[in-house]
């Protein structure tokens, strides 16, 4: 008689073991920890490998993880006793319905339904969980199948989860928030429910609405991580410091990844934490090895440009630039290390070779501008002046945010590198544009006097006699004395050397004078000609 109590006792022990891996698994499901619970089935079924519920866990863990490749092989070692339990044959239903193969899935879902009578909630809820995940399924039929499960196990709130979902597959979004709220009723501290109608209102995006019941989730269960990771994405570029907090109590309840690190790097780096951003990218980088993304590269050539170590910076964008690839690169890949080159002396070239770049890629006409400007800065600081024009006339044209100061510059470039026809029509436009600036006709007149070295045929003439005209209404013109003193010359000059009008040349020296009293060039002109006059009369 003892012999067979201590055996009972035995075999309702090892029952509730079983039970309690499969529930373990179950839990690490319900709260998104798919690698956990592979691991937990995969160790569960060494120890009961006719365990269907097992299996079931199992299939759903792989298929959550987009691994349905990796269930159906595992699935081969299934010994031939458990493949005719209900639950394993509708584990096999869902990973063939994922794969497409719909006729095989429904012979298997109908088999467990008929052996169980179709009175079993869970195995119902089991096959409509598979129709609602799969892009093969059918939702209407998953519904079906909740609703009778519901009638059977009235307050469970896991059924009217899965039905809020099969009711979002059609996108029937308030029948879903019945669904949800009716799980609430039945477990207010049922975290998953919450967050589902938060991913309702984030559909619909309505921060107030989706906001309030993510939160709502994490009081009602600080364990469940897909909350905190929702409020985590919310924050990320609103307030970063608030972001990592979620995202820490989301690693702290999730499986851990590499993406996981991936993530915590950038958020250091966005709350300025530059030098845990670069240890936490570099353990990265040693767990990954050839398999290394190269964005952690950038991330820690950002990271150290934060720290103002410019060096390191270049280095580790170089390491980015040699290991991605070119359909991944970004305009702002470009004008980073651009800016980065223009801070280091003799690396000016290389400044310009990457903003240049970052202009072939960029589709964007006000950051195309915002290059061009660069460029053309970057050019007149290596006196590349033919080069500044180029690009200070492709941010000019077209451009409704370009002043006259660049409309100027543009012009002072063309001079500079010689283009004198080019800077005399930029001018040209600088004057029509700006008719009582004496600027356009200035450089107008000395950019048409290179053209005509000679003054035969008397290009610039027009020029200086706008520049005349314009500067008599302002005598406090900074200019005023140097530049009416110029013009007044070169006029004089034309009319003696071209026209042998000396008497005209005389009068626009005295012009001179009026101008600039003390001008002594003027003075000794004036006395040579006068003398040249009354010789020629005397003779």
């Amino acid at each position: 008689m003892k012999k067979g109590y201590l055996l009972m006792i035995s075999i309702l022990a090892t029952i509730f073991l079983q039970g309690q891996d499969v529930n373990y698994g179950n839990s690490q499901l319900y709260y998104e920890r798919y690698a956990s619970a592979e691991r937990i089935f995969h160790e569960a079924l060494k120890n009961h490998p006719d365990d269907g519920k097992a299996w079931y866990g199992l299939a759903k863990a792989y298929l959550y993880q987009n691994k349905s490749k990796a269930a159906l092989d595992s699935f081969q070692f299934a010994s031939a006793s458990v493949r005719q339990d209900p639950y394993y044959k509708v584990s096999l239903g869902a990973l063939l319905l994922h794969n497409n193969k719909i006729e095989e899935a429904a012979a298997l879902f109908n088999d467990a339904l008929k052996e169980t009578k179709e009175k079993n909630a869970e195995l119902l809820s089991c096959v409509a969980e598979a129709h609602v995940h799969s892009d093969n399924g059918d939702a209407n039929y998953a519904i079906d199948l909740l609703h009778r499960a519901v009638k059977r196990d009235k307050h469970n709130p896991s059924l009217k989860v899965q039905l809020g979902d099969a009711w979002r597959k059609l996108v029937n979004g308030s029948e879903a928030y019945k669904a949800y709220m009716q799980a609430i009723n039945d477990d207010d501290k049922y975290a998953a429910a919450y967050c589902r109608i938060g991913e309702i209102f984030l559909s619909q995006k309505s921060p107030s609405l989706y906001l309030d019941y993510f939160r709502k989730a994490v009081a009602a269960d600080a364990s469940y991580s897909p909350a905190h990771y929702r409020l985590y994405i919310y924050e990320f570029n609103r307030h970063p410091a608030n972001a990592i907090e979620h995202y820490k109590a989301y690693m702290r309840n999730a499986d851990a990844s590499i993406q996981t690190e991936y993530d915590l790097a950038d958020l250091y780096y966005l709350t300025g934490q530059y030098d845990s951003a670069i240890q936490k990218a570099t353990r990265v980088v040693a767990i990954q090895k050839a398999n290394t993304a190269p964005r952690l590269y950038k991330l820690i050539g950002y990271s150290y440009a934060g720290l103002n170590d410019t060096i390191n910076a270049v280095s580790f964008m170089q390491r980015y630039f040699s290991q991605v690839a070119d359909s991944d690169i970004i305009s702002k890949d470009y004008e980073f290390i651009g800016e980065l080159y223009s801070s280091l002396d003799g690396k000016e070239d290389s400044a310009i070779g990457a903003y240049q770049q970052a202009v072939l890629l960029e589709k964007d006409t006000a950051s195309l501008y915002s290059y061009y400007k660069r460029l053309a800065d970057l050019s007149k600081d290596v006196r590349d002046y033919a080069g500044q024009a180029k690009w200070m006339g492709l941010y000019s044209t077209g451009n409704e945010k370009s002043t006259n100061v660049d409309l100027f510059n543009w012009g002072i470039a063309l001079y500079r590198a010689g283009n004198y026809s080019m800077s005399d029509s930029v001018f040209k436009i600088y004057s029509t544009k700006y008719p009582d600036q004496a600027f356009g006709y200035y450089w107008q007149a000395r950019s048409r006097s290179l053209l005509d070295s000679g003054m035969k045929e008397g290009l610039a003439i027009p020029a200086y006699e706008k520049l005349i005209e314009v500067m008599e209404k302002d005598t406090t013109n900074p200019n005023y004395k140097k530049w009416m003193s110029e013009a007044y010359g070169y006029l004089a000059a034309y009319e003696i050397n071209i026209r042998k009008d000396i008497a005209e040349g005389i009068d626009h020296f005295k012009s001179i004078l009026m101008v600039d009293p003390e001008n002594e060039n003027a003075k000794k002109y004036i006395s040579m000609l006068e003398n040249e006059v009354a010789n020629k009369s005397g003779k």
